[in-house]
């Protein structure tokens, strides 16, 4: 089966509800999903099958292949969602919040594999500890990849060693509140093409802003959990 589509238009279903329910719930949203590769289920990040068929024509033709992992914590209190802020110094998006992940490598077998290779790398998140649960639509961004989003649940007890050249640091935010649309901030985006402007969400959460690839991608998690998937 392809990775689980969401659409904006939906209306809101079922909440994942709370502790191991909610991610209960996520997993049999995301139950059967596999890398889908096809372009005509590619997203780009926060918007519409629909919208992102306009928009297509500015983005790369070719994007690259890579993976991030969609950490999901098994906290007592509550799932949260591992994030990480990137490096300042970094040559691409210094200073993003984003999730562990990379390009997608020859040695690597599957974006699964990617995302596991990259977050072990980047935050010391060691596999054990992950159970990769489902996929989510592939993403494509005006850097030229695109990206498989693979959702885990991670089990408490693990020890991060961060690289402090890659990440400044590492935090957690509830998975409730990411889902809480009184938390989504619109604000309206213009691409390379100045002509062309999209609508995207922020999610603040204390000294952290929550924005662009990594916001859209948690929206289209949110979609598919929280709301009426199209047909």
């Amino acid at each position: 089966m392809p990775a689980a589509v969401a659409d904006s238009g939906g209306v809101q279903a079922e909440a994942p509800g709370e502790g191991a329910a909610a991610l209960a719930h996520i997993e049999a949203r995301l139950a059967g999903s596999a890398p889908n590769h096809m372009p005509q289920t590619w997203l780009v990040p926060g918007q519409s099958l629909a919208r992102t068929r306009e928009l297509r024509a500015s983005f790369p033709p070719d994007p690259a292949p890579a993976a991030v992992l969609v950490p999901l914590v098994d906290r007592p209190e509550g799932p949260t969602v591992l994030l990480t802020r990137r490096g300042s110094a970094l040559r691409h998006h210094a200073g993003q919040v984003s999730f562990p992940g990379g390009q997608i490598e020859a040695a690597d077998a599957d974006p699964a594999g990617a995302a596991l290779r990259e977050a072990y790398e980047e935050i010391g998140l060691e596999g054990r500890f992950v159970t990769v649960i489902g996929y989510l639509p592939d993403h494509i961004v005006i850097s030229g990849f695109r990206v498989t989003p693979v959702v885990a649940r991670v089990a408490p007890g693990f020890e991060l060693r961060p690289d402090r050249e890659e990440v400044d640091v590492v935090f957690e935010v509830p998975l409730a509140y990411v889902f809480d649309p009184r938390n989504h901030r619109p604000r309206r985006v213009r691409l390379r093409d100045p002509s062309v402007e999209i609508d995207m969400v922020d999610i603040p959460f204390g000294e952290h802003n929550i924005w662009g690839a990594t916001a859209g991608m948690l929206l289209t998690l949110y979609r598919v959990c929280c709301a009426d998937a199209p047909e």
